[in-house]
């Protein structure tokens, strides 16, 4: 919202005491977003977890869980690891399986190495993304393969059977 400056374009000038928001800017109130910061220079070997958002620009092995927060590699960042959060951004190269609850954006110098599963999905041009991709719907949360193999050893084991007793 603009205020009125110092120099009207009357010739009358406002002074602080008759107009007291003349010289304060409109001030909004949120919450500071809390978020870690792996350098690019560190290399971490193990399990994150936690409950805050992760920026990573380093080198990180293992296995990165972090299911209500963000999970953004930045452009020096490689990640060889599976990675469970709510909203993944690449701008590195991940190399292991994403699975998002809410979205995944691949940047334009952003390479996924993997397979991903998620609600949204987001490629820009130039991205490099070597795997599946599964997109859910809203409702389900969570990755239930269905058992798609069951049904085809009963129908072999129907078949022969069924060529067993034609040539006895």
């Amino acid at each position: 919202m603009l205020q009125p400056s110092e120099y009207s374009f009357n010739g009358k000038s406002t002074s602080p005491a008759a107009n007291p928001n003349s010289f304060n800017p409109v001030k909004t109130v949120s919450a500071p977003i809390e978020q870690a910061t792996i350098g690019r220079t560190l290399v971490i070997k193990g399990e994150i977890s936690g409950a805050e958002a992760l920026y990573i620009d380093g080198r990180i092995e293992g296995k990165i869980s972090l299911p209500e927060n963000r999970v953004t590699i930045g452009r020096n960042g490689s990640v060889q690891a599976n990675i469970t959060a709510r909203e993944v951004v690449v701008m590195g190269k991940v190399t292991g399986n994403i699975e998002c609850t809410d979205r995944v954006d691949i940047r334009s110098e952003g390479v996924v190495d993997g397979d991903v599963s998620t609600i949204r999905i987001s490629v820009e041009d130039g991205a490099v993304l070597k795997g599946g991709i599964e997109v859910r719907s809203a409702d389900q949360k969570h990755h239930q393969p269905k058992p798609v193999e069951a049904t085809k050893p009963a129908a072999a084991e129907t078949q022969k059977a069924l060529a067993a007793t034609a040539s006895a």
